[in-house]
């Protein structure tokens, strides 16, 4: 009897605790999902604000030096951004709630003067800001703490980008890579899953995604062609981190300043765009990536959004990097795919996912992004192609406080930061 009083005990204490997590994510994902929508629409609003006048390019200097006043008014000078939000879940750091306006703000003002950025990565640090408050205003503890801030991650990726899945799976396998939160898969899943429902309710993601029309299935002459496609996405991502990485360490050499820093590289990214005579590389470019899927090409493209992109990020201009990694993929599978054989379009797609793959280290990841985004026709090729790429691109990453515990090359244990 005690043992059987025992086991219904426990049974009664994990339903509770289910339903208790099914109603925190679902509010998580409702609440960071209404912000990620105000967020959207700012950028959007942005984005067409430079489209409609591009003298607004010239603000570049100012427009980073108002992010710097900013943060510095705030006292979140030395604001880590994403990397902040991986220890928050792996250490339980505190996230502070002025983080999420900040970031709002400051991502807007960068895609409206024409810095080089995303929005994706910057909502990771918009939804676990929020949700790391609401955990503390229900007084979880440290662990639940945890779980929460992941689920504001899923929420406002999914919420963005309208890939619940990949927003889920991206939460619990980015902060250490090689041992996933399974404890947290249904709290991600419920929050990214709301969120994405509230975005749509606003009209986002109706018709989402990129279409690829010239998808091919597996064949034995495909694996090889893929794999080698794979292979040269993986040293791409290795460059496209590297560049992430190296930006900020010359301009703190160089110019030490902050304020001086922010309008130089805000000049730097005005000139080259001027030089490019044309704004193809400022934003996030959404629309040059689909361009390039419908049958274009720019040889260079891939090489001078790394360059926009280290130079806008490393001044302190802020935003996300996640659709500068899928634009650069892109553009290098475009151009590469078609001389290993491979359809023109399919080899963009491979391209965006492999490089994503190599840049965050995280493969079940870039499997479903490539599904959301391009559905499910050769999948296994984009599979390998992820695969590829995450075991070849080392150790490298484009967050330095994600952990890497297990070898890419032998099953053994290394437990060593994102280079």
């Amino acid at each position: 009897m005690p043992q059987l009083y025992e086991r219904m005990r426990e049974h009664v204490i994990e339903g509770l605790t289910f339903i208790k997590w099914l109603l925190y994510s679902c509010l998580i994902g409702v609440i960071v999902g209404l912000v990620a929508v105000a967020f959207h629409e700012g950028i959007n609003w942005a984005s067409q604000t430079r489209g409609g006048h591009p003298w607004v390019i010239f603000l570049l200097p100012l427009g980073g030096m108002a992010i710097v006043l900013l943060y510095r008014v705030c006292g979140m000078e030395k604001d880590r951004g994403t990397n902040l939000v991986l220890v928050a879940v792996r250490d339980a750091e505190r996230l502070k709630l002025r983080t999420a306006p900040l970031i709002f703000l400051s991502t807007i003002i960068t895609h409206l003067v024409g810095g080089s950025a995303g929005r994706e990565g910057a909502a990771l640090q918009l939804g676990a800001s929020l949700s790391a408050y609401i955990g503390r205003k229900l007084r979880l503890d440290e662990k639940d703490g945890r779980t929460v801030v992941m689920c504001g991650m899923a929420a406002a990726f999914s919420a963005l980008f309208g890939t619940p899945l990949t927003a889920a799976v991206f939460a619990m396998e980015v902060v250490t890579v090689g041992r996933m939160y399974y404890a947290a898969i249904v709290p991600c899943l419920a929050s990214s899953l709301s969120a994405v429902l509230t975005a749509q309710r606003f009209g986002l993601h109706i018709e989402d995604g990129y279409p690829v029309s010239d998808a091919i299935e597996l064949d034995p002459a495909t694996i090889f062609q893929v794999a080698a496609l794979g292979l040269l996405c993986a040293g791409l991502s290795v460059v496209f981190c590297k560049a992430m990485h190296t930006a900020p360490k010359l301009y703190g050499k160089y110019l030490p300043n902050p304020l001086v820093r922010a309008a130089v590289g805000g000049g730097l990214v005005l000139a080259l765009t001027l030089l490019a005579g044309a704004q193809t590389y400022n934003g996030a470019g959404d629309g040059v990536i689909r361009q390039l899927l419908a049958g274009g090409t720019i040889p260079e493209a891939f090489l001078l959004k790394i360059l926009f992109t280290a130079l806008t990020l490393g001044a302190g201009f802020r935003g996300g990097e996640i659709v500068p990694v899928l634009f650069t993929g892109c553009a290098f599978g475009t151009w590469v795919g078609p001389m290993l054989g491979l359809p023109h379009g399919f080899s963009g797609a491979l391209g965006m996912a492999a490089v994503f793959c190599g840049a965050t280290n995280c493969p079940l990841t870039s499997v479903l992004l490539a599904y959301e985004l391009f559905g499910g026709v050769g999948l296994p090729l984009y599979a390998l192609c992820c695969g590829v790429s995450y075991m070849l691109s080392g150790y490298h990453g484009l967050y330095s406080e994600q952990k890497i515990i297990y070898s890419k090359f032998k099953p053994e244990w290394v437990d060593k930061k994102a280079e």
